[in-house]
């Protein structure tokens, strides 16, 4: 299992619209940076996810799965773009800000802090960890931890 981080700006798609769409997920349209759809080609289903809200309240506020692997967008003819879907698994009991991500010395490398334009983005396996338990998750059962 590999893992991601996926910015959204609240406004055009928040994270109860996520988890509004249940199961079936949701298309992650719109993609027209090369690094951000080669980020996608790489995605499996079953791979898992940070949703950030972007631009408005800077913070990780959910997890996600990858529902469906990369196909063509919807959204555009263009063949260069392709998206994945993806469905909301749980909520991050306590939002994990930018702020807190960057004053974490073992997150000092992470692509939020290093590719902050960069809207699909990988997570190494231990940023992953590090910031579930930021959260209050565990981060391999996705279970609240106890504090």
């Amino acid at each position: 299992m590999k893992y991601w981080l996926f910015k959204s700006e609240p406004f055009k798609w928040s994270w109860d619209q996520q988890k509004a769409k249940g199961e079936a997920g949701e298309e992650w349209d719109g993609i027209r940076n090369y690094q951000a759809r080669n980020n996608m080609r790489e995605m499996k289903i079953g791979d898992r996810g940070f949703f950030y809200h972007s631009n408005e309240g800077l913070e990780i506020v959910g997890i996600v799965e990858v529902s469906a692997e990369s196909a063509p967008d919807s959204t555009t003819d263009d063949e260069r773009w392709d998206c994945v879907h993806i469905r909301a698994l749980t909520d991050m009991p306590e939002p994990v800000t930018l702020k807190a991500v960057k004053a974490n010395e073992k997150l000092d490398k992470m692509s939020l802090v290093t590719s902050m334009r960069l809207s699909v983005q990988p997570v190494l396996e231990d940023e992953w960890m590090e910031v579930c338990r930021m959260g209050g998750l565990n981060g391999k059962t996705l279970k609240p931890l106890k504090r």
